[in-house]
């Protein structure tokens, strides 16, 4: 009986090879169709489609990526724009401003006019008028009487006094009016300047007289139109005055003003213990100032003093001796022992005076107040002398933004008891570029130069208990 040799899957082992054969062809078929399908293109997980889909990522990440970029640089570009409409807003605001302030000194400058047209229309109509009716002389401001206080109830006056300088009072009276009815109360005082290059102007003290109002003249020793930062005058120092060069000058203006018949005031050669100006004698460093000597100013006052007593003006001249606050004189020039060596004596002075300002802060300890302004200066002139005081020439800088409050510190002060000797003040009511201690700087001293400005000025002088009694402004 033959054997059997076979596998499972064959009987005979030809079979099972050709059965092996078969499956190793069927699995090589199966490997090659699965090759076929897996690297088709149209396999949805093929290695094609996954690098296809790869690149497509990529892409996708860069175009964001580019997109961001471009997003990053169109808000940087707008930030860019946005900051310079910013910066062209905030310069036409600021040209804004300025077309503004032109436009409100225009206006005032335009009723200024009008005012001054109208009133010479008004003077033109009644001088017509006048002849055709008489044919006498024609209407002269000097023929006409005006009623005035003794000088004696001037120097002493019953209640406080209030002065303005106005860039034309008292020749022309329209800014000091526009200023003085946005204060609702009318000054009693009038300040103006003058040089020795200008006559006595009896019609301008008449003008402030017809109005209730004082005059008081400022009267420096030099061409009126001389730059304030200008202290040599060869023509103009002490000694040439003391020599009698300006003799003739000084009796003329004297007999003008016994002519007149018109009280007034004389602030003389003021700020005589500062350094900038030609009457002053050294500049704080050993230095003559203008050929000036130590005692000079003294010998000057007195000798102007005695002209006019000789020529019978004093009769209606009252003198203010008005030396500057100490604060920031140099070093030699603030001690008591120095303000004496100026002050001409109680014979020949009617009131003491003071020029003080709040400008911008030059020492750490300004507190912007009153007493720092004034206090030390005003503890010297009592001490020197127990003749009023006048705050002869004052006023306040918006720069820095303590204008307001240094105001409101001004009547505070003056309310008070222990200050009630003194007499008032005359505020710088005009906004100017000059020279200050050798700055050139543009300072706004008017009043109204802001709101906040304006109605701390209006609630002190309008305040019963700060002893000012003045007529409402019309």
């Amino acid at each position: 009986m033959s054997s059997i040799t076979g596998v499972w899957w064959a009987h005979t082992p030809r079979k099972a090879r050709r059965t092996a054969v078969a499956a190793i062809a069927i699995g090589v078929a199966l490997l090659l169709v699965s090759a076929f399908v897996w690297y088709s293109p149209a396999n949805p997980v093929g290695p094609i489609h996954i690098s296809a889909a790869v690149a497509r990522a990529e892409a996708l990440a860069k175009q964001k990526a580019l997109q961001q970029r471009q997003l990053l640089s169109s808000v940087s570009a707008l930030k860019q724009k946005l900051a310079l409409a910013e910066s062209r807003a905030a310069t036409a605001q600021q040209a804004l401003d300025k077309a503004t302030n032109r436009a409100t000194e225009s206006q005032r400058q335009l009723t200024a006019l009008k005012r001054s047209a109208a009133a010479a229309a008004a003077a033109s109509a009644a001088a017509q008028h006048s002849s055709s009716i008489t044919t006498s002389s024609p209407l002269s401001v000097a023929s006409t009487p005006v009623s005035t206080p003794s000088l004696s109830s001037i120097v002493h006056p019953a209640t406080r006094l209030f002065g303005m300088y106005t860039a034309q009072a008292p020749f022309n009276f329209a800014t000091f009016d526009d200023t003085s009815a946005k204060i609702g109360s009318s000054p009693n005082v009038v300040g103006y300047f003058g040089g020795w290059d200008q006559t006595y102007r009896a019609d301008a003290v008449k003008a402030a007289w017809k109005r209730h109002t004082l005059p008081i003249l400022t009267w420096e020793s030099r061409p009126i139109d001389a730059g304030n930062n200008t202290v040599s005058e060869p023509e103009y120092t002490v000694p040439k005055i003391l020599s009698g060069k300006y003799d003739t000058y000084l009796r003329q203006y004297a007999r003008a003003i016994v002519k007149a018949k018109l009280p007034l005031g004389i602030r003389f050669d003021h700020e005589m213990n500062g350094v900038w100006y030609p009457w002053s004698e050294t500049d704080g460093q050993g230095n003559s100032i203008n050929s000036n000597s130590p005692g000079d100013y003294v010998k000057m006052w007195k000798y102007v003093h005695d002209i006019f007593q000789s020529e019978g003006a004093n009769k209606y001249v009252f003198w203010i001796w008005s030396p500057n606050i100490i604060n920031n004189l140099p070093t030699t020039h603030k001690s008591l022992d120095y303000l004496k060596s100026l002050y001409p004596g109680d014979a020949y002075v009617d009131w003491v005076g003071l020029s003080g300002y709040l400008r911008p802060a030059y020492k750490p300890d300004n507190d912007f107040s009153f007493n720092y302004t004034f206090g030390s200066s005003i503890d010297q002139l009592r001490q020197l002398t127990s003749k009023p005081i006048f705050l002869s020439e004052i006023g306040a800088s918006e720069v820095g933004g303590h204008k307001s409050a240094w105001i409101t510190s001004l009547f505070d002060a003056l309310a008070k008891p222990e200050n009630a000797d003194i007499l008032g003040f005359s505020w710088f009511d005009m906004a100017v570029t000059s020279y200050t201690e050798g700055q050139l700087a543009t300072n706004d001293w008017r009043i109204d130069s802001r709101p906040d400005s304006l109605a701390a000025f209006k609630a002190g002088i309008n305040t019963p208990g700060d002893g000012f009694k003045l007529r409402r402004a019309s």
